[in-house]
């Protein structure tokens, strides 16, 4: 059966009330077309003779369109002016009243003062229609609002290089450290505002840090060996947070050394940046969803499968022939396209020496012996470095690959020394110190093993604690306590 209803002339139509329109028109035309009476219509349609009448009365004063049922109009609210705002004030009290309370309120306020009681209802309809930000502002403070509902400005450089975001994210995945167990990675971009095209980035275990930047940093910098990975060149400036990291004198040094400036985003505000915000969630959801050890909500302890450096491979790849391949969707074309332009030169250092010695780790003084330079339990050597043998001289290093180390005399480049055990093999940081680690807990876990044997046999000795002799001399002083002997980058 067909709904009755009445006219909508001179009322704004939607989809559904147009169709309805069209069905009563299909009823009612035999009658306009063919003279079928309304009695006959009404008994094969199943339509009160009365609503027939009024449509086809409907129909001659506006046409089809009359047929339209008539939208519903508001109800006007029976209360007063003073009662209505004195509600929306309660509305916005803090710290915030529920409509119940506002309710109860409201008529007790209102017996007072002679008023008519109020509807749950009414109350309800009256807080709900409350401007959003209104309601925001009032409750959350000026933050919360304008975060959420102050106009952002998305400003774009104008061409490629002229301004860099540089920013970390802890990633939705576990992969396997150097010792085997569960670690969840980091993950910095250095990203083109142009051309939404990432210059540089770094996969890494631990806390970020200045050096972690400085790499991501010198990656984005210098060109690639990658054929598909054009970009590189120094920006006019790179755009950070307030994070200790990129706050560092070695980053504020390197800025002033290679002519590029250093914006601070503003505290708390994390509307400019974003971009680099947007392109890490496409990392966490295309990228990481397939592989193995990713987060979710409904798996939060994954089995880990992944290394660092295959983490690393993967990320790179999805990178350049992923994201930088396809149109983005803000800029209209893909990051390649837009950073690479008609062609232009972009601003180099003098040599790829010289930018290490800006951006790789915080320089180590170390001793040239006879046999080379001792650094972390490896052995670097070099025909130019038996001209400096007992001279206290400079290394830097990347810790992603400690095979190979870069020597300063006196702020001059000498050269660069290689670990000839292994110079075919790529050994990071991580790998020495997890070494020197697991190789601890192999002796302790022998040495406790042999100490159980004594204690089945003597107690008494298993359980005493051994102590070092003393000189005569310092009989009556107390002893101090041994000191294990660490490494400068084992402390940081």
């Amino acid at each position: 059966m067909i709904a009755a209803g009445g006219s909508s002339a001179g009322h704004p139509t939607t989809a559904s009330q147009e169709e309805r329109a069209e069905r009563r028109w299909a009823v009612l035309r035999r009658h306009v077309e063919d003279g079928v009476p309304l009695t006959v219509l009404a008994i094969e349609h199943g339509v009160a003779l009365r609503n027939l009448q009024r449509w086809h009365a409907a129909y001659r004063r506006g046409g089809v369109a009359a047929l339209a049922p008539a939208g519903s109009k508001p109800r006007r609210s029976r209360i007063g002016l003073e009662q209505r705002a004195l509600i929306e004030g309660l509305a916005l009290v803090s710290p915030r009243l529920t409509t119940a309370a506002v309710h109860r309120r409201i008529n007790q306020l209102g017996q007072a003062q002679g008023w008519p009681p109020v509807s749950y209802s009414t109350v309800r309809t009256i807080t709900a229609g409350l401007d959003p930000g209104m309601l925001t502002l009032a409750h959350k403070g000026p933050v919360e609002y304008r975060d959420k509902f102050e106009l952002a400005w998305r400003h774009r450089a104008e061409r490629p290089n002229a301004l860099w975001q540089a920013d970390h994210t802890e990633l939705d995945i576990l992969i396997l450290d150097g010792n085997g167990a569960p670690a969840r990675p980091w993950l910095t971009v250095v990203l083109d505002d142009y051309s939404r095209a990432v210059c540089g980035y770094m996969v890494f275990l631990g806390a970020p840090s200045a050096i972690n930047t400085a790499l991501a940093l010198r990656q984005g910098i210098w060109p690639k060996a990658e054929p598909d990975w054009p970009m590189c060149g120094i920006p006019d400036v790179l755009y950070v947070d307030h994070g200790t990291d990129f706050t560092s004198n070695h980053l504020a040094q390197t800025a002033k050394d290679l002519h590029f400036e250093i914006i601070y985003s503003t505290v708390a505000r994390p509307q400019g940046r974003g971009k680099i915000e947007r392109l890490f969630g496409t990392i966490n959801t295309e990228l990481l969803a397939d592989l193995p050890g990713h987060l979710t909500e409904g798996q939060r302890r994954p089995v880990p499968v992944l290394t660092l450096p295959e983490l690393d491979t993967a990320v790179g790849n999805f990178i350049t022939q992923t994201y930088h391949q396809r149109e983005h969707p803000e800029i209209k074309t893909t990051p390649t396209a837009a950073w690479t332009g008609d062609g232009w030169l972009p601003r180099l250092p003098s040599t790829v020496d010289e930018l290490n010695l800006l951006l790789l780790t915080v320089a180590t003084p170390r001793i040239v012996h006879r046999d080379g330079v001792h650094f972390q339990g490896l052995r670097y050597v070099s025909p130019l470095l038996a001209a400096y043998v007992g001279e206290q001289v400079i290394i830097r290093y990347d810790p992603r690959d400690i095979t190979e180390i870069r020597i300063f005399h006196r702020d001059q480049y000498i050269c660069k020394a290689i670990d000839p055990d292994h110079e075919t093999a790529t050994v990071s940081l991580k790998d020495i110190q997890s070494a020197r680690s697991a190789r601890r807990r192999a002796l302790r876990g022998q040495i406790n093993e042999r100490i159980a044997v004594v204690a089945r046999y003597q107690p008494e000795l298993a359980s005493a604690k051994p102590t070092a002799p003393t000189a005569p001399a310092e009989a009556g002083k107390k002893s101090k306590k041994p000191r294990l002997r660490t490494y400068l980058e084992d402390e940081r």
